[in-house]
């Protein structure tokens, strides 16, 4: 992420109902984040648009589909797909998730949590390592949204997603609102979550809203990515870039999708806590 000049700190998610609208419009925007797979068939017209937009704008490859924390070995057609494109598109990020969604190669539509265990960390290292081999460059792990937790978990999953970094010489994609989500679902406090890292570990940030569901007389937080930014999640970004320094931002926005102005207007919001911020004295990483 270092490529990125300082007043291209902020991206946006690119989604199909925007594609065309960027593609005409070229709006001010610092980068756009695509999800890997949509873009895996070289012929097609969506990775042809990927490489006019690519002219214009800076590209971060975020994958849902490597599976890390599955037992399954990695997919290697998968692999080979995914090499292909960032040697194409030569992206500032690769990321994937702290996750797992495959068993005996079936796969499930969700990004499931893992248990915490020193035998889930190993093979989760392993499989972060192999990743980093075969693409030759380093990868950016997401922290999860979850709704559950295995009670045989034995490491807090602060900790087990350092121990990954420290392992592996991962890069952290640190979610400020799946923080805060699981915040609240699993009751724990999210400064002390953020603290857990060595900052200069984490080398991007992804600010998204939530939904509340009422279950059982009581209430369950879920990451739908359908809603603007919340306000506590914008105070846990304000004490970050106080704290650190600003590093390269995106406004996610995956369901009940709005005009892309509704976007970019979040966007402009980080940008505004960063200026505020460089005022006083913060420097920009």
């Amino acid at each position: 992420m270092s490529r990125l000049a300082s007043d291209r700190i902020v991206g946006v998610g690119l989604r199909s109902p925007h594609v065309q609208q960027v593609l005409a419009e070229q709006p001010r925007v610092g980068w756009l984040e695509i999800h890997s797979e949509n873009y895996f068939v070289t012929a097609s017209p969506a990775r042809q648009q990927l490489r006019a937009l690519a002219s214009h704008y800076p590209i971060s490859c975020h994958g849902i589909g490597l599976s890390l924390g599955s037992a399954d070995p990695l997919d290697t057609q998968h692999l080979s797909q995914l090499k292909q494109l960032v040697d194409e598109v030569d992206p500032i990020a690769v990321s994937d998730h702290l996750s797992w969604s495959s068993v005996d190669g079936q796969f499930f539509n969700d990004l499931l949590p893992l248990p915490y265990t020193e035998e889930a960390l190993e093979l989760f290292c392993q499989k972060v390592s192999q990743v980093q081999d075969y693409l030759g460059r380093q990868m950016l792990i997401e922290n999860p949204s979850s709704y559950l937790s295995f009670s045989h978990s034995t490491i807090p999953e602060w900790e087990f997603l350092h121990q990954v970094q420290q392992r592996t010489g991962c890069g952290l994609l640190l979610d400020l609102n799946n923080i805060y989500v699981s915040g609240f679902n699993h009751g724990f406090d999210c400064d002390k979550y953020i603290a857990a890292f060595d900052a200069d570990a984490v080398k991007e940030i992804h600010l998204a809203g939530f939904t509340i569901k009422q279950v059982d007389g009581g209430e369950i937080w879920i990451d739908t990515h359908s809603q603007p930014v919340s306000e506590p999640v914008w105070q846990l970004y304000q004490r970050w870039v106080q704290q650190h320094g600003a590093v390269p931002t995106l406004i996610e926005w995956d369901l009940d999708i709005p005009p892309l102005p509704v976007l970019l207007t979040e966007a402009r919001k980080a940008e505004l806590i960063i200026k505020q911020e460089a005022k006083h004295g913060q420097v920009i990483t």
